[in-house]
């Protein structure tokens, strides 16, 4: 992994920290504010996005983990906004994206030893 690929996986790390802040708030806080909402869509582009600069820079992910699959939710929060179904979007800050964080520890912990603190 190179420091580009480093810098990566810590800016994931902090992004799913901050869906975990929405995910404590509980399912009916995050169904009833639409500011919750436009934040977890906002912390999912970002994973997206990162998944595709990742992929294109051959980090490899680990088993429960697709890059593909979070650049194609970016792309359908992108560009299908009028679409999205809370109750997905939900399931995904919920579970699918701890699930990711477990996954990745191990990656977060190489790119964390390949950085200063203050990177």
């Amino acid at each position: 992994m190179d420091l580009k690929g480093a810098k990566e996986l810590l800016h994931i790390q902090a992004w799913l920290v901050r869906t975990d802040e929405i995910v404590r708030r509980g399912k009916d806080a995050y169904l009833a504010d639409a500011l919750l909402q436009e934040a977890g869509d906002s912390l999912m582009m970002k994973l997206g996005e990162a998944a595709n600069r990742l992929s294109r820079l051959g980090v490899l992910a680990p088993d429960g983990v697709e890059w593909a699959l979070a650049v194609a939710n970016r792309n359908f929060i992108i560009h299908q906004y009028d679409e999205i179904n809370r109750e997905l979007t939900w399931l995904t800050l919920a579970s699918d994206l701890p699930a990711w964080g477990a996954s990745l520890q191990r990656l977060f912990d190489e790119a964390a030893a390949m950085l200063p603190p203050d990177a």
